[in-house]
Order: structure tokens, then sequence, then C-alpha cells
């Protein structure tokens, strides 16, 4: 077990507080940074979780890659992954921008008479008739 590890297991989910820091590569080795200094939300996760997003990553998100490593059903690895991602709020995703049509297509469709002026204007401004 790492220590890393070691102290998750320890805090059993606390939230947790970093005050002191040392650098221990770089220009700046041994340099000490101290302060009040919240954890990333990564390394706020149990360390099973960790483990489990680490597996993950170097499966490529392959989720039949993780059924076969952790030996458990399609539907556990999802059920897992929703739990977690729950608990990262970071990466939420706005589906309203990430659903609008770019504006080189949107003036592809004007020059093919798919849309009208009007509409490419309202789409440019996110309203959606």
């Amino acid at each position: 077990m790492t220590d890393w590890q070691k102290l998750t297991h320890l805090t059993a989910g606390a939230r947790l507080q970093v005050e002191r820091a040392r650098l221990m590569d770089g220009d700046s080795a041994g340099l000490v940074v101290e302060g009040a200094f919240e954890l990333p939300a990564l390394a706020q996760l149990t360390a099973e979780d960790q483990t489990f997003i680490a597996a993950f990553v170097r499966c490529h998100g392959s989720i039949k890659q993780m059924e076969k490593y952790f030996g458990v059903s399609y539907p556990t690895i999802k059920n897992r992954l929703n739990r977690i991602g729950a608990l990262l709020p970071f990466v939420e995703i706005d589906h309203d921008e990430s659903d609008q049509t770019s504006a080189s297509d949107l003036l592809t469709k004007l020059e093919r008479g798919e849309m009208s002026a009007r509409d490419v204007v309202d789409q440019l401004k996110g309203h959606h008739s």
C-alpha cells in the first residue's frame, strides 16, 4: 500500500486539508510551501476509487477491458463510473453548447439555402427555433 493509499484509508473519507508541501524535484527542490490547501477532487476520492479511475484510463476507457480486469459486469462498471462521476462536479458537460452547430456549418447551410439569414443569426445568438 502506498503512502497516499494509507493516508486516504486513515482519513476514512473525511475531507483533508494540506497545510504544508515540499517540492521534491526541479529547480525548486526542497522549497516548502505552507498554507491551507484543498486537495483536487481526484485526490479526494477513496484509494479504491482512485485505483478504479487509474485502471479506466489505462484501459483507454474500454468498459469491456474493465469487466475483464475487475471480473464484474458491464452494469457494475457503469454504476461505479456514474457514482464516481457524481463526485467530480468540475467534469460536467454543458450539453446546450456541445449541441450547437458551428458558425462554419451555419454559413454553409445559408449558402446552400437550407437556412435563412434570420435563422443563422438566431442560432449564433443562441436562440433555437
